[in-house]
Formats: structure tokens, sequence, C-alpha cells
């Protein structure tokens, strides 16, 4: 049986006559135990039609910004009826919380799971009030650098700007302008939204890339689709299914042009998966997505696996240091013998100074970009033709470091051959990023 403290008993005098509820009764005496607010009724928001799988459930509410406007002319009636000394207003507990004292076992006992505010699944809901504007409105007229337009929101009477104004109103202006104690309200809130969201889940591999007809990702111009597929949908259409989502979001460790073959060890990617009602898998099930998507001809995956989104940011950290190795069919307007190239072979360290290329001009920023070529290596094949191999630094432009880019790139190999050069083939080696980890599969 819960006794309160006998210096209360004022507030719970003034507090019923005033009309409030026996919750707001306990709150406003600073009862922070929770079972004397769990009084038996009907409550209980379902989440089971969501179709989510989870273990645990995070629960948030967002309340009417009036009720702060309702609790400060409550808390300004006890200090005109037992004075203000009794007890502060930051003792009182706050609303959210018991509801969710309230809300928690109703729903842990409705889904099954505990309650864990750090839970990857949560059950947000947010109420409303059809009087909360006029409520508020004269708190505008005081205070009207609290309440800015913002975009997205559709009143500006946001909780956040109704507590900063009642923090700077003074007493006596807000009593004259709303009744202390508050009166009786007339509707009740009624619940705005429901929402279930999970935590984003992270997937992460390398993937190879055998077509010179396949781009990294879609390629949509002027709403036209321009190739069949892309690398981001042969991957994510067996990934989306399985983790039953209906978005997310493709990032990769550089791209290379839709002309242009990934081999070696591959080019790591990561998938994030936005809200996935499945969020549970084994190493098991992620390595036999990883043989559906290898059925395709186009790509291949390799060391498929769960990521976290830190272990994710790894793979953009040092882009301008790392290294890439590629090989390259070159075809030279002049005819050459072998020991027309083996000079190349030499070179090493060489610094070349890219303008943005005019082919990505207008999605790139003008700039001139240092790059470095570490090491080149040539194959001869004939007068006309070479085998280029290639290892430079991170976004370095080799399409026009051979053919010069009408002069944007300098030096270029058709300046140190003194001929025009121009790539016929583009392989990427390797990328040098030792990331995601290697997995036996």
């Amino acid at each position: 049986m819960l006794l309160l403290h006998e210096k209360y008993k004022p507030v719970v005098r003034v507090l019923l006559k005033a009309g409030c509820c026996c919750r707001c009764v306990l709150r406003f005496c600073c009862v922070g135990q929770q079972d004397p607010y769990k009084l038996p009724y009907e409550v209980c928001e379902k989440v089971n039609s969501a179709g989510y799988e989870f273990d645990s459930v995070a629960f948030s509410v967002s309340l009417p910004p009036q009720f702060s406007v309702r609790e400060h002319a409550l808390w300004l009636f006890i200090k005109q009826e037992v004075g203000q000394q009794l007890l502060k207003k930051e003792e009182i507990v706050r609303l959210k919380d018991v509801y969710k004292w309230i809300i928690h076992p109703l729903l842990s006992e409705e889904l099954g799971v505990p309650m864990d505010s750090k839970s990857l699944f949560t059950v947000s809901v947010v109420f409303a009030h059809p009087k909360t504007d006029g409520d508020c409105h004269f708190l505008a007229t005081f205070c009207p650098d609290c309440f800015r337009p913002a975009k997205n929101k559709q009143s500006v009477f946001t909780r956040l700007a109704v507590v900063k104004a009642l923090e700077k109103i003074k007493d006596e202006d807000f009593c004259k302008h709303f009744p202390c104690p508050p009166s009786s309200s007339e509707m009740g809130c009624v619940t705005e939204e429901i929402q279930c969201v999970h935590a984003p889940v992270y997937i992460a591999g390398r993937y190879n890339k055998y077509s010179r007809t396949l781009p990294q990702t879609p390629w949509i111009i002027d709403g036209e689709r321009k190739m069949e597929s892309s690398v981001e949908e042969l991957i994510s259409e067996h990934l989306m299914p399985a983790f039953k989502v209906s978005h997310f979001n493709f990032s990769s460790s550089g791209r290379e042009d839709v002309d242009v073959r990934t081999l070696g060890k591959g080019r790591p990617f990561a998938i994030e998966l936005v809200s996935p009602h499945r969020a549970s898998f084994t190493q098991e099930e992620i390595k036999a997505l990883q043989q559906k998507i290898n059925q395709s001809d186009k790509i291949k995956v390799r060391d498929l696996q769960m990521v976290t989104r830190e272990a994710v940011a790894h793979m953009k950290k040092g882009e301008e240091e790392k290294t890439k190795s590629y090989s390259a069919l070159i075809w030279t307007e002049r005819a050459i013998q072998e020991n027309d190239i083996q000079f190349l072979n030499e070179l090493k360290e060489l610094k070349i100074f890219q303008k943005t290329p005019l082919r990505v001009l207008h999605r790139r920023p003008l700039a001139v970009r240092t790059r470095l070529i570490h090491t080149m290596r040539t194959e001869y094949i004939d007068q006309h033709h070479f085998r280029f191999y290639l290892k430079t630094q991170a976004g370095t432009y080799i399409k026009e470091f051979v053919h010069g880019d009408f002069g944007r790139t300098k030096p270029n190999l058709g300046l140190l051959m003194k001929t025009t050069a121009d790539i016929l083939e583009l392989d990427v080696e390797s990328v040098d990023v030792d990331w995601p980890p290697a997995l036996d599969n």
C-alpha cells in the first residue's frame, strides 16, 4: 500500500479539487515508483500485424505540446495555493514516464518479449490533440522568437518550442491568458501515428563484375533506364526478400565504369537494409544467400557477412591513401616496337595532375587533383597494341591518364610515348582495402 508523505496532503487536496486524475496527483507528489500507476484498464497497442521478428522492444511516445502548458498551469496553481517551497518543478514525475510505466507491462505481456530501451526494434506512438494550437497560441505573443516555421513541421507549436517559451514567460502573463488550474478537457487525445521500426542491418562483402555492359548502380537518365540491370540490383534482389525490406542503400569502395570489369578479390561493398522485418541470420544462411547471388554470370560476391554500422565507416576511411591496380589493353596511333614501351617499366611514383574529366564534369565540381602512378608494367603485343599494368593512388582517372582528355591530364601516356594512345579494354585487378574480413567460403 502506497503512503504519501504528510507534506503532500495540501497538494493532493488542491489537485483533486481541480479535477486531476489519480495518476497526475501521484506525479505532482513526486511518486517515482512504477507500481502505483499500473492500474488495470484497456490499453495495449498491438504490433504483431506489422510482421517484424524481434526478441525485445523499445518504446517511445510523443505527447501533445499542450500537455506542457497544462502541467505548467497546475504547477502555478499549486504555488498559489500551498506555496512554492513545498516541491520543486523538476521533481514532478514526467507524464511520459508514467505512460511508459503503464504501457510497458501490457506490451510485454501481449508480445511475449521484454521491454528494453536498447532494443533494435522500436514501437513509437504519437498522440495529438485538436486544441493544441489553440491552447499554445498565446505563448507566441509573449515569446515570438521561440516559434519559427520549420520545414516538415505542420505547426510551429512543437514540444521543444513550447517548453522554451514556458521557461521565458512571466507567471503573471501566463495566468492572465491561461486558466490556473486548467479546465477539464472535453476531448481526449487521439493516436496520430503508431510506427514500428527496426534498426538497419548492414551486409558487406566484395564483388567481381565480369560484364562490360553492367553499371554499378541503376543507369537511369531522364527517367529512362539505359541498362537492363546493375551490380547493386543483382545483389540486392536476393537480400531484400530474405530480410523483408522495401528500401536499401548501397555503397562501395569506389566505382568502376560500365565498360570496366572488376577482377581479383573484388571491390568492397556494403548494403544498408532499412527497417528489416527479419534481422537475425546465421552465417550458414548468409552463405546460402551468397550462393544465390553467385548464380549470375555477370557478377560474383565473396566474404558476404553481417557487419556493424561502425565497421562500414572503415570502408570509406583512407579513400585517398589506398591503392588500386589495373590492367588495360592499349592502342597507339604510331607503330611501336617492344623497346618503345620498356621505359615505362622504370617509372616510379609518377605525379600527374588531372582536371575533372569532361565525361564527369556534369556531376563533379571542376578541380585539379594530384595523383600518383606508383608503378607501371608493359607487355608488348604488336605494333599498335600492348598490355598495360598500373598500380595507382585511389581516385586516379585511368582512361584520362592514357588518352590525356584533351590535355586535361598532364603528363599522360600519349605525351610520354609521343603519340596518340587510347584504352580498348580496362579491368580493375585489385582494390587494396583489407575489408571486410576474409571468410573461408
